[in-house]
């Protein structure tokens, strides 16, 4: 297991963040404390993982923030709102997309949309309401009953609810739940749009593809509490690993001499000889481990059929970090 980097403590008020939280905890009524003296930062216009197992707290830190849970302890500020003290102000920067399909089975596409709005105080403004359905593939469902959409329709329509108050900060609560990977690759291409156009994206998942492939930075939260806030690209290079398979010409009935100081194993088969080694820039020494490696079989005299390397995805750096829970 990777030992856990510190989060880092909140640090005072940066002008581009727009949401800061500070030493949030909450504790329920049953004593579960489902948030720990979290802290973080999220800037303008980033695009923010959250990742944790189930019951980590991630849904918990977000009903706060969108003022659906009293925290006990803590401060939240939204474009430097207070949740609580400034709560209207607060609110009608922030957009969710829960993750539940709760909507009015009998309403219509565009009066749902348009009522959202409403509720937030914004005037009627049909061109908006109009492109946001056209970008999100409604427009030719918007005067369909929303009991005859399909689960990634509903899905979409959530998410034209969330936007319909022109939001700054958008909370999307497990998306991809539920929705084919057309649809989900639909959502990456609509995510990515709304960053362009100065909104911020903060996304819990359980598709870790989801995050690699989105997120700016990663937030990974377990038990309440927050172990890791970094860069994804980071965050990859320090603690990701890189696996090398020599997948030699003839099988092998032992492991050559000299070769298992090097962490070099050899499969069942005998057949493919693997190395692991930290692939960040503070592991310099992996270059000459495997140019030791290769030219040590050359003096065996063991031919080799193939080489190839495998870099640690997110999950894998995910699945170290919080030991597998799930």
């Amino acid at each position: 297991m990777i030992p856990l980097p510190s989060a880092p403590s909140a640090s005072p008020a940066d002008a581009d963040a727009v949401l800061t939280v500070r030493r949030l905890s909450k504790v329920y009524a049953s004593g579960h404390k489902a948030l720990d003296d979290v802290s973080l930062e999220i800037r303008r216009g980033e695009i923010f993982a959250l990742l944790g197992p189930n019951g980590a707290g991630k849904t918990t830190l977000i009903s706060i923030v969108c003022g659906l849970v009293n925290p006990t302890s803590g401060e939240v500020r939204v474009g430097g709102h207070d949740i609580a003290a400034d709560y209207r102000a607060a609110r009608s920067l922030i957009g969710l997309v829960p993750q539940e399909l709760t909507t009015d089975a009998f309403e219509t596409v565009w009066n749902a949309v348009s009522f959202t709005r409403g509720l937030f105080g914004k005037r009627r403004n049909p061109a908006y309401i109009e492109k946001l359905l056209r970008d999100l593939a409604l427009w030719n469902k918007k005067d369909a009953r929303i009991m005859t959409l399909s689960g990634g329709m509903k899905r979409r329509l959530l998410i034209a609810k969330a936007l319909s108050h022109e939001p700054k900060v958008l909370f999307l609560d497990e998306p991809s739940a539920g929705v084919d990977v057309e649809l989900r690759r639909d959502m990456w291409r609509m995510v990515r749009q709304l960053r362009r156009d100065g909104v911020t994206i903060i996304l819990t998942t359980h598709y870790l593809e989801e995050a690699e492939e989105m997120a700016d930075r990663v937030g990974v939260i377990d038990k309440g509490r927050l172990v890791v806030i970094e860069e994804k690209a980071k965050l990859m290079r320090r603690l990701g690993q890189k696996q090398l398979s020599i997948v030699v010409a003839a099988p092998l009935r032992a492991l050559p001499a000299g070769l298992a100081p090097l962490g070099v194993t050899l499969s069942e088969d005998g057949r493919t000889l693997s190395l692991t080694y930290a692939s960040g820039a503070d592991a310099p020494q992996a270059g000459p481990t495997i140019a030791a490696l290769l030219a040590r079989l050359a003096q065996e005299g063991v031919a080799v059929s193939d080489v190839s390397t495998r870099e640690s995805s997110l999950e894998d750096i995910f699945v170290n970090l919080v030991g597998g829970a799930a």
